[in-house]
């Protein structure tokens, strides 16, 4: 019988073209969802999918659930918010900080995405760089951070959002170009170019910088295109989240390795105060980063909500 989960399933197989990717993004282990996906064949009597070189193709009768599940499944969470709506009061105003200045590179859809879900919020973006985000909360100033878990969390209360790479960029010409991953002595007497924020909150250098006690010259610059332009002419290099280099890594402006043996990764969440965070549309919020991003942004893993 088709449920609800079936069409979630068949939608994140489509968005990401394999079982194992699929499973991860709705948190289920590949044989279980393997399984689930043969019980409804076998249920129908129909083959969802075939398998090919580039991954999973729908068949007619797949695609036919997943024209299903795309139409479907927003009118679910559009029912569910209504309801919302109609058991009380949701108006109110919602004013972002972000930690990560690389977050505006995908924000945009993900606010177009919210006010549609949610009109009568004010949405709106904290101006300013803001090294320590947290106290704009506490101050009255801001309701929801999006970045980094900060080290003491008293009286606060954060939503889980998604995983994601940190890399090593380099000029096009440095002398570590051929080397496929950068590892802590690689970074030894270079100048790492960042963001003005605590060290203690740079992940290159509190998780293998420090621990290795690589000696390095530290230079800031507030704005990420500020930062490849000083990385592309030779003045240090960088380590930024994988979707804020793209675009100038396509363009031959930089290039980017991966940072030790399996990758630096680093987890965003959106942190507000208790009161907040239990609001059904902060809480919305954190579902439309969630599934704007899985969408449009590449090598990125969602936590568990």
């Amino acid at each position: 019988m088709l449920e609800i989960r079936h069409l979630k399933s068949l939608k994140a197989i489509a968005e990401t073209g394999k079982l194992g990717l699929a499973a991860e993004r709705i948190f289920l282990t590949q044989s279980a969802l393997s399984h689930q996906i043969r019980a409804l064949e076998t249920h129908y009597d129909i083959v969802l999918f075939e398998r090919s070189n580039i991954g999973l193709r729908f068949t007619p009768a797949g695609q036919r659930l997943l024209d299903l599940a795309n139409e479907l499944l927003p009118l679910i969470e559009k029912s569910e918010r209504d309801l919302i709506r109609l058991k009380s009061d949701q108006s109110g105003e919602l004013r972002i900080v972000l930690e990560c200045h690389t977050c505006f590179d995908w924000l945009t859809p993900v606010m177009d995405a919210f006010r549609r879900a949610w009109p009568e919020v004010e949405v709106d973006l904290v101006a300013g760089f803001h090294s320590d985000p947290w106290h704009l909360l506490h101050a009255g100033k801001a309701d929801v951070v999006i970045g980094g878990l900060p080290d003491k969390i008293k009286d606060l209360q954060h939503l889980a959002l998604f995983k994601f790479e940190i890399m090593a960029v380099l000029p096009p010409d440095h002398a570590l170009r051929n080397k496929s991953r950068l590892l802590a002595a690689d970074f030894a007497n270079e100048t790492l170019i960042t963001y003005p924020v605590p060290e203690t909150r740079i992940d290159i250098i509190r998780q293998v910088l420090q621990p290795a006690n690589i000696s390095f010259t530290r230079r800031t610059a507030e704005l990420t295109i500020a930062i490849m332009q000083l990385v592309a002419s030779r003045r240090g290099i960088a380590a930024l989240p994988s979707w804020g280099i793209q675009n100038y890594v396509e363009h031959d402006y930089v290039i980017a390795k991966h940072i030790g043996t399996s990758g630096l990764w680093s987890e965003l969440y959106a942190i507000g105060t208790s009161e907040m965070m239990a609001r059904p549309y902060a809480k919305d919020l954190a579902r439309i980063i969630r599934d704007v991003c899985a969408g449009n942004l590449k090598g990125i893993k969602l936590l568990a909500p």
